[in-house]
């Protein structure tokens, strides 16, 4: 167990926010839009680069603008969570650094992909990049999209890093979770990573969330937390069920294709997205569409 009185980086709702293009490059008139209207709607932490903003598709160059244009645009306003995560540990460790430099107040750190790694690998890539920063890490856990997940071992050794402070649980293994919570909630924060699991989250000492949903819907995603964090917990779950339908429509196809559709549909940005990634399947955009209707959003 941590010896250390760590920093809790938020509590309620941290936006995923998508990064907005046109014409094959960033939209920062648009990328500065929707940083602002989501502080007005609420939020309380902006993640900048993470999966949802499509940073495994960002330039070098693109992907440092982007995190420090997001810092100065946002002024302190409410946290920016950096997406710095990377599965070559160097360069991971060389774009924290940048992005504290810059003014980032954390940083979010996926597991490494495609090449993976041991228990004992994760624990050293992890703790490189932690050991070179002076600023509090998420950890990220997203099995499905990279192959492996972090054990408990890896967290319990990990948990003894003072800047090393939370975690975004994106396995949807309530189970597993459950294991975090009971043996680690003094020393590592844990943030729903699964719109569609904030309140059973919470219900384990979750503290919020890392958001898609909160991209079209700021301050409805941010009152889920926060009723729960105030004890209404009927009403946080009511609000969570309520929107259950629109946020598995967010994932209908791979996240961001649906959510950066439905920003589009409301006029938020181009709606423009990358390769791999394409545009959604017509009769998916449908049932987006009319749930945004039905939402009152469109």
């Amino acid at each position: 167990m941590s010896t250390f009185n760590k920093e809790i980086v938020f509590e309620g709702a941290g936006t995923a926010l998508i990064t907005p293009f046109r014409n094959g490059g960033v939209d920062y008139e648009a990328f500065g839009k929707l940083i602002d209207e989501q502080i007005a709607g609420g939020v309380d932490a902006l993640v900048i680069c993470g999966t949802t903003g499509e940073g495994s598709t960002l330039t070098d160059e693109e992907h440092r603008e982007c995190i420090r244009f997001g810092v100065e645009r946002t002024a302190g306003r409410v946290p920016v969570v950096a997406g710095t995560g990377s599965n070559e540990t160097d360069y991971a460790t060389d774009l924290s650094k940048y992005a504290c430099e810059v003014g980032a107040d954390a940083l979010l750190l996926v597991t490494p992909y495609y090449n993976k790694t041991s228990p004992r690998g994760l624990v050293r890539h992890f703790l490189d990049t932690a050991d070179a920063v002076n600023k509090p890490i998420i950890l990220y856990n997203v099995p499905s999209r990279t192959g492996m997940t972090i054990p408990l071992s890896v967290y319990r050794e990990l948990a003894k890093h003072e800047r090393i402070v939370a975690v975004k649980e994106a396995s949807g293994n309530l189970s597993a979770i459950a294991e975090i919570a009971a043996e680690l909630s003094d020393s590592l924060k844990i943030y729903s990573g699964n719109d569609d699991q904030i309140v059973p989250i919470m219900s384990l000492g979750g503290i919020g969330v890392i958001s898609v949903l909160s991209n079209i819907l700021p301050r409805e995603t941010h009152e889920i937390c926060a009723k729960y964090l105030a004890g209404d917990v009927t009403g946080s779950r009511d609000l969570q069920l309520k929107l259950l339908k629109l946020i598995n429509l967010l994932f209908i196809e791979t996240n961001p294709i649906p959510v950066k559709a439905a920003c589009a549909l409301m006029g938020k940005c181009d709606g423009e997205i990358r390769l791999p990634l394409c545009e959604m399947e017509e009769g998916h955009l449908e049932l987006l569409k009319a749930e945004l209707i039905r939402q009152g959003l469109i």
